[in-house]
């Protein structure tokens, strides 16, 4: 059994369902790395799975489920299926689509580090979220907003009260 199986058996149930007990286990073990990560600001991390493992005190198995939570950031992908102890990984550290992968899948105990404020001005940290909040909503540019309606920028206000505030309504 490789070890990205063993991972995946062990994080998920066999109804598709997360393992409780090991993400619990295993996601602060994770938010160490990211910490170690941001404070250093290290752009790139490499080794064998295992001097990884060794270097962060985790199992492989646990290395590899870190390997793929960052693997959709890589360019190219790592081909997590087939890593064995003796492979050789380089970890590539884009900050900013980093910071919007970890919005994109809600990891708010991740994008919300305090750590994330040695990389990112509190102004840069509020556009990516943003920015990556908003890659998923299709705005109509068709459609009419009224006054009451939430405001098309996803902000989360009334338009009267976000981009609305300064608009002049014309009388018919």
């Amino acid at each position: 059994m490789t070890l990205y199986e063993q991972w995946f058996g062990a994080a998920y149930n066999r109804d598709g369902r997360t393992n409780e007990r090991v993400w619990d286990e295993y996601m602060p073990q994770e938010q160490k790395i990211y910490e170690y990560i941001l404070e250093n600001k290290t752009k790139e991390i490499s080794g064998t799975v295992k001097q990884l493992s060794e270097r962060f005190d985790m199992t492989p198995v646990y290395i590899v489920g870190f390997i793929d939570g960052i693997n959709e950031t890589q360019d190219p992908r790592i081909d997590i299926e087939h890593l064995t102890e003796e492979t050789e990984v380089t970890i590539k550290i884009d900050f900013p689509t980093l910071f919007k992968k970890m919005v994109e899948y809600k990891a708010d105990h991740l994008y919300s580090l305090p750590q994330w404020k040695n990389i990112f001005k509190e102004e840069e940290m509020k556009k990516y979220y943003k920015e990556q909040k908003n890659s998923g909503t299709y705005i109509n540019p068709n459609a009419k907003v009224g006054r009451n309606d939430p405001c098309p920028c996803g902000s989360g206000l009334k338009y009267k009260k976000c981009c609305g505030k300064n608009v002049k309504t014309v009388e018919a």
